[in-house]
């Protein structure tokens, strides 16, 4: 450094602070946390990209995708492929047969497996389906040429978002 100690830098840079010494030292003190600071935590792409780093929730249709299989006349499967991190409620779920628009809703009976047990921040105790869950379901009588399947949902993201209740009108085909 041309032959100038730090102290010689340094002294010559505090002479042209306006403030004097306390701006001087001020400067310095906050050049060496910056440092710290840099050299502890290094910033990242996705932090720079996105500096709240909330997850996003999915579209509903990426978290709980499902689709409807016949197995017998009046029988049918549901079954949901589960985006990772998210999860259904077993309390949640319901499904009706209506027979035609605005018509009362017949409740099927419904099979569903285990879920996993677990303390929900939202609801307390509750079984979960990860991954993949099917339901199947015996309707109260065959379903007419304009019958629907009501399918009732919730589901969650582990990292805090709940989805709202879901209803989904499923058009069924004698």
């Amino acid at each position: 450094m041309n032959g100038k100690s730090t102290s010689t830098i340094f002294m010559h840079f505090s002479s042209h602070i306006r403030t004097g010494v306390a701006g001087a030292c001020a400067l310095w003190l906050l050049a060496g946390l910056l440092l710290q600071t840099a050299a502890a935590q290094p910033p990242s792409f996705s932090s720079l990209a996105n500096p709240s780093a909330q997850p996003q929730p999915l579209a509903l249709e990426e978290a709980f995708p499902f689709f409807v299989s016949t197995t017998s006349p009046g029988r049918y499967k549901v079954s949901w492929n589960l985006a990772p991190g998210h999860y259904l409620y077993r309390h949640a779920f319901s499904f009706s047969l209506q027979q035609r628009e605005n018509g009362e809703l017949l409740e099927a009976d419904v099979t569903l497996p285990d879920g996993l047990k677990k303390t929900d921040q939202f609801f307390g105790d509750i079984e979960a389906y990860y991954e993949q869950v099917v339901a199947e379901l015996s309707l109260p009588t065959v379903p007419g040429p304009q019958a629907a399947l009501v399918i009732e949902y919730q589901g969650c993201a582990d990292w805090g978002f709940c989805y709202p209740p879901q209803r989904v009108s499923y058009p069924l085909t004698p």
